[in-house]
């Protein structure tokens, strides 16, 4: 059963940033702070209003960007369907430069965004701690030895 974290609760760590434009267009994009512990490459899971989206992490030269968030994973990877990040942008009505708050509610894997000054509450589930991967992998090693 998934555990409800509020995000003024003393385990989310909260960011202030801003949204971005993304490269040369009028799209927000989310420039992550440089503490936040999250790498290039990984695929977030990112709560905007209550629904948890997946969003792939990218970098420039300026450091960690969320340019679009979607529906489950495969979509995140393959950057495919809706930016679920730019809807929200303007469901709140949040323009590149404007504030937003970013929890940290599990490092490196969820994270909320919102609007300053609203409250959210989260649904922190577990997430496995290997890959499939890295399990089969290890399984191997065990069958080698």
């Amino acid at each position: 059963m998934p555990e409800r974290v509020p995000s003024d609760h003393p385990s989310v760590t909260t960011y202030r940033t801003h949204l971005r434009r993304s490269g040369g267009t009028r799209r927000p994009c989310l420039r992550l702070p440089a503490d936040v512990a999250a790498e290039a490459g990984e695929i977030v899971r990112l709560v905007l209003d209550g629904d948890e989206r997946h969003a792939p992490v990218t970098s420039d030269t300026k450091g960690l960007v969320i340019r679009s968030a979607h529906d489950n994973r495969r979509m995140a990877r393959e950057r495919d369907g809706e930016n679920r990040l730019v809807e929200w942008a303007s469901a709140v009505g949040r323009d590149p430069d404007d504030a937003v708050e970013l929890d940290e509610i599990e490092a490196g894997t969820l994270y909320g965004l919102r609007v300053p000054g609203v409250r959210a509450v989260y649904s922190a589930t577990e997430t496995p701690r290997d890959s499939l991967s890295a399990i089969a992998e290890r399984l191997e090693r065990d069958d080698d030895a």
